[in-house]
């Protein structure tokens, strides 16, 4: 078996910090969304992408990345790989929006603590991965939570299973990739792929109910404005972070996002929390407990023996 690549300067430690500064930032996206009111989410998705587009424009011209950038384009297959995970990033972006501007952050919330349970199981569907027993276990209490808030609740959560899809072939797509595209060239073209989409939706909001940018006074203008750089930074803070710490670090870092957005939706924003729904949400944590403990686990197991092919997982 090859040893694995070196990891970058800076080691796991501050890795792990930019991974987490990264998860924080996601977690606390809601509070920032909310204050863009009263631009709805079609609008705030579209000049997200405007937005994300300029500025990683500006940063590869910052960083002089256009070589390996135009390299990147100069590949079909590459760019196929791109225009599919832009469109999944965009359902992930446009549902996100919904969620969070009509009072579901919870069920957001939901979404992101059910995307681990979603990748394994991804990973068993599509690429023939073999799992141990305790990750099934966690699969089959997560189903079973999802059924008792639809039973309990009175309605599918459309919402958190949305983004818990999208976010994971996502995922599997930004894998297929590799690290064949940097961080910020993966950003620009997927946001160049969405921009028709972008445009016709600005055109359709301004047909209907009116653009806001502008008419809302200068902090939101401002606010609105910074959509571009509050898309891209996190991504680069994980991109830097996910190169640097061990995979178990980010895996358990990856539940600070939707904690933090269930926190917001129940203690600051009030949204009902009902006896099924705790119940739902019991049973998902149970799942990720038993999740996190077997991915640690079979770390320590390969950590003992480097020279044999590590269990799938």
């Amino acid at each position: 078996m090859t040893s694995p690549a070196p990891a970058p300067a800076g080691g796991a430690f501050r890795g792990g910090l930019y991974a987490l500064g990264a998860y924080l930032l996601w977690g606390v996206l809601p509070l920032y969304f909310l204050q863009l009111r009263p631009t709805g989410p079609w609008e705030v998705v579209a000049w997200r992408i405007v937005l994300a587009f300029a500025f990683c424009l500006l940063l590869l011209t910052i960083l002089r990345s256009w070589r390996p950038f135009l390299a990147i384009v100069r590949q079909p297959r590459l760019m196929a790989l791109t225009a599919l995970a832009g469109v999944l990033i965009y359902v992930n972006w446009q549902t996100y929006l919904i969620g969070t501007l009509t009072g579901h952050v919870i069920e957001t919330s939901l979404g992101y603590f059910i995307n681990p349970i979603v990748t394994v199981l991804l990973g068993v569907l599509v690429l023939r991965e073999r799992l141990r027993l305790l990750p099934w276990i966690a699969i089959g209490i997560a189903v079973l939570a999802v059924v008792v808030i639809v039973v309990g609740y009175g309605a599918f959560p459309w919402i958190a299973v949305t983004l818990a899809l999208s976010f994971g072939v996502y995922g599997l797509v930004k894998k297929q990739i590799g690290p064949a595209v940097d961080a910020v060239s993966g950003l620009t073209l997927e946001s160049f792929w969405l921009l028709p989409v972008a445009v016709v939706q600005l055109i359709a909001v301004s047909a209907t109910t009116g653009l806001t940018l502008g008419t809302a006074g200068p902090v939101h203008t401002l606010l609105l404005l910074a959509a571009g750089a509050v898309t891209a930074v996190p991504l680069l803070l994980f991109a830097s972070g996910a190169r640097r710490a061990p995979l178990t670090v980010i895996g358990l870092l990856q539940f600070v996002a939707p904690i933090l957005q269930f926190i917001i939706g129940v203690w600051v924003l009030h949204e009902p929390m009902t006896a099924e729904r705790w119940i739902g949400f019991g049973l998902v944590w149970v799942a990720l407990v038993l999740l996190s403990a077997d991915s640690v686990a079979a770390t320590r197991r390969n950590r003992r023996v480097p020279t044999e092919v590590s269990e799938p997982v």
